[in-house]
């Protein structure tokens, strides 16, 4: 199992390398930071023209059937609103988070990676266009989310939980799944809260996770579960060490329990054998492969061939996965160097 996931952890071992010249200037930068910057910020420019086009197109074909030039004209965007937008995907759920455990926000101890998100977003905005989302395009995009999404779930949020001073805290899994909740998604809540992203002056409205079926968003579900996962791996709390313990019970006999096999002796027997604690490289591999799989099934469903599923793009579950298969955000991989 491990040497099939060598690949990921190769990719971990080249693109969290600090770059060359930017280390030289003082500025601990990734290439996984790099990467997750600029992938974000040609999100966010997508969507806000996507939306943008969408608020001003004429009465055909509009589901609405209001007509752009019934509407009131869009309001001319600054420049600071979205640069505001990009800091509130980012940290947004650091900033909700961090009062109730206790420390403090990694954009308030070190300016390094806020600037790399702006720089990207800077340079991007002075490209002529990007591309549009299209099949390929966001199947390659959505691997990429699941290395940079894998360094917040797996690295950040199981850290500043397990190490909390209150026992407490530092052995609840409840606490540990709230706060992989709460930071992987209060960005994009509160982004589409307030209409960020669209052209019209911010106001308040509905978000996705509260319209009808928002609950089965991949994104909303994805990291409770990814945290969970790592957490039972590497057995961060007592809770999912005895967890582990409950799967490898059900699932040696199946043969499916490989990873924790080396801590047995040469005469392994289940109901006496202890459980092996699976390194921490090896369990962040383990939930980069499935959320790359859940990512691109996502990806598949929304841009792929309609004959795989059937599910009509006027409902609001589908409209909401193509809102968040645009915002898989996975820019949270500086929070690594940051935080260790």
């Amino acid at each position: 199992m491990s040497s099939a996931l060598a690949p990921i952890q190769a990719v971990y071992d080249i693109t969290l390398q600090p770059i060359g010249f930017l280390s030289w200037l003082g500025a601990s930068v990734s290439w996984l930071d790099l990467l997750g910057a600029f992938r974000l910020a040609v999100v966010l420019r997508q969507l806000r023209e996507g939306t943008h086009k969408e608020y001003i197109r004429t009465a055909d074909g509009d589901s609405s059937g209001r007509p752009g030039k019934d509407r009131a004209p869009p309001e001319h965007r600054g420049r600071v609103r979205d640069i505001a937008t990009t800091l509130v995907m980012v940290y947004g759920g650091e900033a909700v988070i961090g009062p109730w455990l206790g420390f403090q926000p990694s954009f308030l101890v070190d300016g390094v990676i806020p600037m790399t998100f702006l720089a990207a977003h800077a340079l991007v905005e002075l490209l002529p266009s990007v591309p549009d989302a299209t099949l390929a395009l966001e199947t390659f995009t959505a691997i990429i989310d699941a290395f940079t999404r894998a360094m917040l779930l797996c690295d950040f949020i199981p850290k500043i939980v397990t190490r909390h001073i209150s026992p407490a805290v530092s052995e609840s899994p409840w606490t540990l799944l709230l706060t992989a909740l709460i930071t992987a998604n209060a960005g994009p809540f509160f982004t589409f809260s307030f209409s960020l992203l669209q052209p019209t002056p911010v106001s308040l409205t509905t978000p996705p996770e509260l319209l009808p079926y928002g609950w089965t968003s991949t994104d909303l579900w994805i990291a409770p579960l990814v945290s969970g996962l790592y957490a039972t791996l590497t057995h961060a709390q007592p809770f999912f060490a005895e967890l582990h313990t409950l799967l490898f019970t059900f699932f040696s006999p199946l043969g499916l329990a490989h990873m924790s096999y080396p801590s047995l002796g040469k005469d392994p027997v289940v109901e006496s054998a202890t459980v092996a604690v699976v390194d921490p490289e090896t369990a962040r591999a383990v939930c980069v492969l499935v959320m790359a799989t859940a990512f691109v099934t996502r990806t598949v469903k929304n841009f792929g061939p309609g004959v795989l599923w059937d599910a009509p793009s006027t409902t609001q579950e589908h409209v909401k996965d193509k809102q968040h298969t645009k915002l898989a955000q996975r820019t949270h991989g500086g929070k690594k160097t940051k935080t260790q």
